[in-house]
């Protein structure tokens, strides 16, 4: 049975989106990575966390850089901060978790021995690993909310494309049926969904350049060359209000393309390339019982908050 979560008696509830950790060895730049997931989790007191990929580091990007030597220990150490304060997490893996030294259906296998995960390996025929959803129920004990994980793979399957992977076909079918399946067959009931993957769809490129964005885009959009439509089955559906994506350590805008916000975590490992000025942090989103917005703001490594709101506009 798939995972099931509650609205809060204040009718909230709220996410924590940590990205790109790139966890390696436990030293000190893994331990400002967990220094700062504390901080987050005791200020905010999210009931869920998800870690949008790149949780641990086993590629090499360019001399000199070396993965971790024991992949399962890595990301047992970089969830820790979660799962010893009891948090429900869910997880999604990027490109680099599993280049090297271990697969997906291993490091998926160290992901469910925790007590506290609510993540699954999903259908084993799917493309990737982790394509699952997860139900919030609401105070009637109905589905309040919906959450689908999808598993955005690592380089592109063919060598004369290049560049990265992208959200197969099959995928996006499991989408579609799931849908069907969980959501209201009235699409207009306050019933929202929201969608977690790593790499960013490329319709991340055109909300930026087509709408107005809120947040900072200092490095391209790292998106497939290739659109699969995943995008449009969400807008076929009816039913996903906001995506969020890791990948690109210095973007953490969000923009709304067609009525789906899509939004970037901020990148919150500091095993990994940054920018000067750039703090680490992660993303939070609160959902309200009944509604199909939300809310979303970010929290930085000084404990600082950025709403993101329309004064805070790209090019402003």
């Amino acid at each position: 049975m798939p995972a099931q979560l509650t609205f809060c008696e204040d009718r909230t509830f709220t996410i924590a989106q940590f990205t790109d950790i790139h966890w390696k060895e436990g030293g000190n730049e893994d331990q400002l990575s967990r220094k700062l997931m504390e901080q987050v989790l005791d200020a905010e007191r999210p009931d869920l966390v998800v870690f949008t990929g790149d949780v641990i580091y086993t590629g090499y990007i360019k001399p000199g850089d070396s993965a971790c030597e024991e992949p399962a220990k890595a990301f047992r150490e970089a969830v820790q901060a979660v799962e010893s304060r009891g948090i429900k997490w869910a997880v999604v893996f990027g490109n680099h978790d599993t280049e090297s030294r271990i697969t997906r259906e291993q490091l998926m296998e160290v992901v469910c021995e925790h007590n506290h995960t609510v993540a699954q390996a999903g259908l084993e025929e799917l493309h990737g690993v982790g394509n699952y959803s997860i139900q919030v129920k609401n105070s009637q004990g109905e589905t309040g909310a919906v959450m689908y994980f999808f598993d955005s793979g690592n380089l592109s399957p063919y060598p004369h494309i290049g560049g990265y992977d992208w959200i197969q076909r099959d995928q996006i079918h499991w989408y579609t049926e799931e849908s069907l399946r969980i959501m209201p067959q009235d699409r207009s009931a306050s019933v929202p969904a929201l969608a977690f993957f790593h790499i960013p769809l490329p319709e991340y490129k055109e909300v930026w350049e087509s709408q107005t964005c809120y947040g900072n885009k200092f490095e391209p959009v790292c998106c497939a060359k290739v659109n699969a439509g995943m995008f449009a089955a969400m807008l076929e559906m009816g039913d996903v209000v906001g995506t969020f994506a890791g990948h690109d350590h210095v973007n953490d805008y969000w923009g709304n393309l067609h009525g789906i916000r899509l939004c970037y975590g901020r990148a919150t490992g500091y095993n990994t390339y940054g920018q000067e000025g750039f703090a680490r942090g992660a993303r939070l989103i609160r959902l309200t019982e009944g509604q199909r917005e939300f809310e979303t703001w970010l929290r930085l490594a000084d404990g600082s908050v950025i709403e993101q709101q329309p004064e805070h506009v790209h090019g402003s």
